[in-house]
């Protein structure tokens, strides 16, 4: 399985393939037709709590993600229900973060490589 990150508010592609989700909320003036997602992964994304203290500060990305892992680590029902949803295939996690590099997807996507769910 290979697992992508992409904006949600870019096109959708073809080489996306299956589509997931992994914001608490539904982005902000995108209707679900145009999003075209596949599954809304809400479980597993970050508190609100985690994410209103992140903000998207670079300097806090590390301990972010490592509170973020621990969320995850503390989920095992979420992580399951989004392993019943991730195909064999390509899977894109979709975020609306306009930061695209340290993001709750890109922490995701790790914590799925690092657990061996991933190319």
């Amino acid at each position: 399985m290979r697992i992508r990150t992409r904006r949600v508010y870019e096109d959708p592609r073809r080489s996306d393939g299956r589509r997931i989700l992994i914001d608490r909320l539904w982005p902000r003036g995108l209707s679900k037709e145009a999003a075209r997602v596949d599954f809304w992964a809400r479980e597993v994304a970050p508190s609100t709590e985690l994410r209103r203290w992140y903000r998207h500060e670079p300097a806090k990305w590390e301990e972010f993600r490592r509170r973020y892992f621990a969320e995850l680590g503390s989920n095992p029902d979420g992580l399951a229900e989004l392993r019943e949803h991730l195909g064999r295939g390509t899977n894109t996690l979709l975020f609306a973060s306009k930061e695209e590099r340290l993001n709750n997807a890109a922490a995701l996507r790790e914590y799925l490589e690092s657990a061996g769910h991933a190319e």
